[in-house]
């Protein structure tokens, strides 16, 4: 029995994300938590003819039976940035959903992956670590930030430049999941070699600031959902994969460096002190098995770096004092 609860169920990335998760022949009970028409999204999925169960679950009285005992959770939970707004603008009224979330898991389904995508995730997955810690029931290997849209996107607009299938381009991408914290590791993918330094500093801007072109092209209307809500199920099945059958699968992805100190060396050696960073990882039935190395970067790749680094480290303290300064539990 495999049993994946999304968190955040009936909002714009949590609909398609629990489609897609559907299709899963792994997931024997997929679980939909939100505050309002949960129960309308599990009654149109569980028509479709695939494996899982599905339930649907609304407000905080059925938030134990929809958590409880999960093996994966997966949260988008929270409020979609519009025009303007920066994903720290949205720390204030995500921090507190995350919160609760957090610790409905930590009581209810202690063992379980979390993949965290409710934005800001630099901030938000400490959150959920202090909450963890606060019930004494933290294990580093199992916590996630997911940042697949930046590889998914990296992956597509490099594709457009050089060529090739966008499919199976794979461009690593470190660091954070916003603006300047987002850094994509050009120098390590075969043919953006033949790419002028304007056209390798131009997709890298693109790759950062992507989801601010979904924002202005939906002119209000949201920001990324669809494309999202694809990065999210890839992320969260590659852990199922991993954790159901033991297959060694590699994902960029942003978690706490001490869920493998000796692999995360390599990234210590580059950002200092720092306690999270998105790095390659091989996932395996554990969670995080191994951090890899980042492996070379140039001197432009070095400039983003050290923009990164002080960005990230005010976000990290940002989620963690959140709950260490006087949230309450």
């Amino acid at each position: 029995m495999v049993k994946v609860t999304v968190c955040g169920a009936a909002g714009g990335i949590g609909q398609p994300l629990s489609l897609l998760l559907k299709q899963s022949p792994l997931i024997t009970h997929l679980s939909l938590f939100d505050i309002v028409n949960t129960p309308g999204v599990a009654a149109d999925l569980s028509h479709i003819n695939t494996k899982a169960k599905v339930t649907g679950h609304v407000g905080t009285a059925q938030l134990e039976e929809a958590i409880k005992d999960s093996d994966v959770v997966v949260i988008p939970a929270g409020v979609p940035r519009k025009p303007g707004m920066t994903r720290d603008d949205l720390f204030k009224i995500n921090a507190g959903i995350v919160r609760d979330l957090a610790v409905a898991a930590a009581k209810f389904a202690p063992k379980a992956f979390m993949c965290i995508i409710s934005n800001p995730v630099n901030s938000t997955v400490p959150i959920v670590t202090e909450v963890f810690k606060h019930f004494n029931v933290y294990d580093p290997k199992r916590i996630f930030g997911v940042t697949t849209l930046d590889i998914v996107r990296a992956s597509t607009f490099v594709t457009e430049l050089i060529g090739g299938d966008a499919a199976t381009l794979r461009v690593p991408v470190v660091g954070g999941h916003s603006g300047v914290t987002i850094l994509p590791l050009l120098s390590q993918v075969a043919g953006t070699d033949k790419l002028s330094q304007e056209q390798i500093e131009a997709v890298t801007k693109r790759i950062q600031f992507g989801g601010d072109e979904v924002v202005k092209a939906k002119d209000g209307a949201g920001s990324a959902t669809l494309s999202m809500a694809f990065a999210g199920a890839r992320f969260a099945l590659n852990i199922v994969e991993a954790a159901v059958n033991g297959t060694a699968i590699t994902e960029c992805t942003y978690v706490h460096l001490d869920a493998d100190k000796e692999g995360a060396k390599d990234t210590k050696a580059v950002v200092g002190e720092l306690e999270y960073f998105s790095v390659p990882v091989q996932l395996g039935r554990n969670g995080v098995e191994k951090i890899l190395p980042i492996g070379a970067v140039n001197n432009y790749e070095k400039k983003l770096f050290d923009e990164a680094v002080p960005e990230l480290k005010g976000n990290i303290s940002k989620g963690a004092s959140f709950i260490t300064e006087g949230a309450k539990l």
